[in-house]
């Protein structure tokens, strides 16, 4: 209660989170504006039955499942800004640009400028994916265009707003519209929990206490880890007057969980990957690539 009072008492602080909260608002109702000309049941359908996408889909907050202008989310930012990152590890003059401010900026201005073709890519294949499941009916070139330039534009909108979130709210405004994605689907799971309990099944009772408290010992368990770090003492030797030597003794802090969430994104796509390719092996005309598939 301390802390929310402080957060009302500071004006910077209470605006920054205001910004913060509206602009987030804002992504939740874009999320919701639907593109025209698909069948939003079967749509969602798909999603629930195809894991690859279903994990997208989950990433993008529901972006995908909804059609909505923002399909693709704030992924070819992403996309783009893990293409520089490799970039500065592959080219010495761009890893020499990454340790400068002026070098900074422009590669973010890179970025920014790099979204907007993946975008684009990244669109158009979703786009032909859902029209082979016969989800989008044939478009012209009329309305693939209204769709592409919709889609590239939701996207850097959802760019633009996670970089105000940045400089003028609190926190990383991206990562915020990710994790508010995830969480959007919450709501809908607490219900159909709500709806089992409710059930009067004694088994289906048993079953949702237990995933309750495991979740609630994953969560405390994930903060554990994650909170965690190793003090490496340091001390620094300082010459005195008269003679004598003192010194200065410090901690290097090594956390336990450097890498954060990465690995664990990684990991989940990796699972889903033999899946998706074993979809497309489905209807293979050599005979070993269905017995591959099967396996």
């Amino acid at each position: 209660m301390d802390k929310l009072e402080k957060i009302w008492r500071f004006p910077d602080l209470r605006n920054k989170i205001i910004v913060a909260v509206g602009l987030l608002l804002v992504t939740r109702i874009l999320s919701h504006i639907p593109l025209p000309g698909v069948d939003l049941q079967r749509l969602q359908v798909f999603f629930q039955q195809n894991q690859a996408f279903g994990l997208l889909n989950m990433f993008s907050g529901g972006t995908m499942s909804n059609f909505s202008i923002i399909l693709m989310g704030v992924g070819p930012y992403i996309t783009s800004s893990i293409i520089f990152q490799l970039l500065g590890m592959i080219f010495p003059s761009v890893e020499q640009m990454q340790k400068e401010e002026e070098g900074k900026q422009k590669i973010n201005q890179w970025t920014r400028m790099a979204t907007i073709p993946l975008a684009l890519i990244q669109a158009f294949s979703m786009l032909v994916i859902l029209r082979n499941q016969g989800i989008i009916p044939q478009w012209d070139v009329l309305s693939l265009s209204i769709m592409l330039i919709s889609v590239c534009a939701g996207t850097i909108l959802l760019m633009w707003i996670g970089e105000i979130i940045s400089e003028k709210g609190i926190g990383n405004g991206v990562s915020l519209i990710i994790a508010l994605g995830i969480l959007s689907s919450f709501p809908e799971q607490i219900r159909n929990t709500a709806a089992l309990v409710s059930s009067g099944d004694l088994t289906k009772v048993i079953g949702v206490s237990s995933f309750l408290l495991i979740l609630l010992i994953t969560i405390a368990g994930v903060i554990f880890v994650q909170e965690g770090q190793r003090n490496i003492p340091i001390s620094y030797a300082k010459s005195m007057r008269f003679g004598t030597n003192g010194g200065i003794s410090n901690h290097l802090p090594i956390r336990v969980n450097i890498a954060g969430v990465i690995p664990i994104i990684f990991a989940m796509s990796l699972l889903v990957m033999p899946g998706v390719i074993s979809k497309y092996l489905e209807n293979a005309r050599t005979p070993w690539l269905r017995q591959a598939q099967n396996l």
